[in-house]
């Protein structure tokens, strides 16, 4: 009777312990709020889904903070992930102020919902880490104050990181560039839509994803390819992205007779789809924070002409790309006609560094590791 009374209390206290430990362990569980507010789905949106992917396998709890019925939501409710969304602002702050406390870390994704971390960040005390992915000048002593209340500034790029620092008189910004994760692509379906479009099958494919903004300059590739189509016809290229300067280009590609050589499709859910197809990867921008999509095209082994743009300093290396003068239409058109005429061992050499540049630097893991250290770091002050 004894016996079975100690084996019965051993298996009691047996179970309280491993009760316990599970308990604590959950309790002591990173809690990081991820908040990113916009309507659209660009690069940063994908960064936003890559940090909480990169959280969760490391074992931390992540909750998303977005926009009610846009694309974030969307993608939170497939994944199956925790998420809050809201329709304004104002409910963001009545949930920071109830909310904020119960997490650990936040981590705001853009400027505009970082604001409402600062705000409430008198109340909740929690600490918060800032990303920023764009290379424009910030202005205004409300962006000054808030970028210096922020506990720790994250630079997609080395250009990015000058900026803030020179902005806000901080010397402790951190460069964190972006996360390229392979993606399953259906070149079946990219095929049918090319088809679709009539195009023909001996055509060269070059391809940008670049909103139709000033900063991405779609009117110098505009230019460079009206350029390029005097020197070749063997080409047509396919531009993926949506913005204010849609008018305005459908103008100009008319006005050129561009028609055949610059296809401008718009939003596609499944972009992905297309880098199967894909002869080059074209970034014309006169600004960037980093171009995420060139790593995508690297991650795909797809050769890359791109201008000198910010960031894209960063990652536009030599042996891995072509990189020209921004607003140069001249020199892009030059450098696109290289590409194309390269031999094809040359391109399989660059395409590889690439490659191999893109999974050691840019990896889910890697990039993960880099932004727990500075939660370690932020936590421990």
């Amino acid at each position: 009777m004894k016996r079975g009374y100690f084996i019965t209390g051993s298996l009691s206290l047996f179970l309280v312990v491993i009760s316990t430990t599970f308990l604590l362990g959950r309790a002591n569980k990173m809690r990081i709020l991820e908040l990113n507010f916009e309507r659209s789905w660009r690069g940063g949106e994908r960064q936003t889904v890559y940090n909480i992917e990169g959280f969760l396998q490391a074992g931390f709890s992540v909750t998303l903070v977005c926009r009610a019925f846009f694309p974030l939501e969307k993608y939170a409710q497939e994944k199956g992930w925790y998420f809050k969304s809201f329709k304004n602002i104002f409910s963001i702050l009545i949930f920071l102020f109830k909310e904020g406390k119960n997490y650990d870390v936040l981590h705001a994704q853009t400027a505009h919902i970082l604001t409402y971390c600062i705000l409430t960040k008198w109340w909740h005390r929690r600490p918060v880490i800032f990303s920023r992915r764009v290379d424009f000048v910030p202005k205004g002593r409300l962006t000054k104050w808030k970028y210096r209340q922020a506990d720790a500034i994250v630079a997609v790029s080395v250009a990015v990181k000058n900026i803030v620092e020179s902005f806000c008189d901080r010397a402790d910004v951190v460069v964190i560039s972006d996360i390229a994760v392979p993606e399953k692509r259906n070149e079946k379906q990219a095929k049918i839509t090319i088809n679709g479009l009539g195009i023909d099958a001996s055509k060269k494919i070059l391809g940008t994803v670049a909103a139709l903004v000033p900063h991405k300059d779609p009117l110098t590739l505009i230019q460079a390819i009206n350029i390029l189509s005097k020197m070749r016809n063997d080409f047509v290229l396919l531009h993926f992205g949506t913005g204010e300067l849609r008018s305005e280009i459908d103008k100009l590609i008319e006005k050129d007779g561009l028609e055949k050589q610059y296809r401008c499709l718009g939003f596609v859910e499944n972009v992905v789809d297309f880098f199967s197809v894909f002869d080059a990867f074209v970034m014309s921008s006169q600004e960037e924070g980093l171009g995420s999509s060139v790593l995508d095209a690297y991650l795909y082994r797809i050769p890359v002409v791109g201008t000198n743009a910010g960031g894209l300093n960063d990652i536009l290396l030599p042996g891995m790309a072509l990189k020209v003068p921004k607003q140069s239409p001249e020199a892009l058109a030059d450098a696109i006609n290289q590409m194309l005429d390269m031999h094809e061992a040359d391109k399989q050499k660059m395409t590889e560094t690439a490659y191999k540049f893109v999974l050691s630097r840019h990896g889910l893991e890697t990039i993960t590791q880099q932004y727990i250290a500075i939660i370690n770091t932020i936590r421990m002050k």
